[in-house]
């Protein structure tokens, strides 16, 4: 049975997920129906894929309605409060970023708990936090963040997962999910906010 503490992470990743999928359809002016199904790939496109790479299926969202429930409500609700959101490109992307470093996490346990090599985990929760963005960027015809030159998004999956590899050898797990959640959102939120690039040739 899972801890609670990753019920409730696993939890704000859903939500953070769908509410970005639904602003970013929104933004391209989609229907409701439209709105939907962009929020709903977003927020189980990554965990899908990692579910499939390690065996675990059918997948999470199949064998648990209320992550369905979850998503629908969470996609209606950003919906509706949409008039009230004066800027929708900061609200995705803090919710980008949020969902970022919480799935990250997210797929990193499901691969420590399957007894995966600590590298692979990472790999996984740089899947698990990236690819719900990237299917929804591409259904949506534009050119996916972790693809764009420079950009800090899945470096900062890697470098919180590295972290959270390590600080699970001195400090309580549950600490340690929360640093590493913090330290990929926040290097990512830095990142834009300051201009920060990675290296090119």
């Amino acid at each position: 049975m899972k801890l609670n503490e990753e019920i409730i992470i696993e939890l704000l990743g859903t939500v953070a997920f769908t509410i970005s999928g639904a602003f970013s359809a929104m933004q391209k002016r989609l229907d409701v129906f439209g709105v939907l199904v962009i929020a709903f790939v977003t927020a189980i496109g990554g965990g899908t894929l990692r579910d499939v790479l390690i065996g675990y299926t059918p997948v999470t969202w199949m064998r648990n309605m209320n992550d369905a429930l979850i998503i629908l409500g969470t996609a209606l609700a950003a919906i509706f409060f949409k008039k009230y959101i004066k800027n929708f490109k900061t609200t995705l992307f803090l919710f980008d970023a949020l969902g970022l470093g919480l799935f990250t996490i997210i797929g990193m346990q499901k691969g420590l708990d399957a007894g995966l090599n600590p590298v692979v985990c990472v790999m996984l929760g740089t899947i698990t936090g990236c690819f719900g963005g990237v299917l929804r960027d591409v259904l949506l015809n534009n050119i996916p963040t972790i693809f764009r030159r420079k950009e800090i998004y899945a470096t900062a999956c890697i470098a919180g997962g590295m972290l959270y590899l390590s600080l699970m050898q001195f400090l309580d797990a549950n600490i340690a999910r929360l640093i590493a959640i913090v330290c990929i959102c926040g290097m990512r939120i830095l990142a834009v906010v300051y201009g920060w690039k990675l290296p090119v040739r």
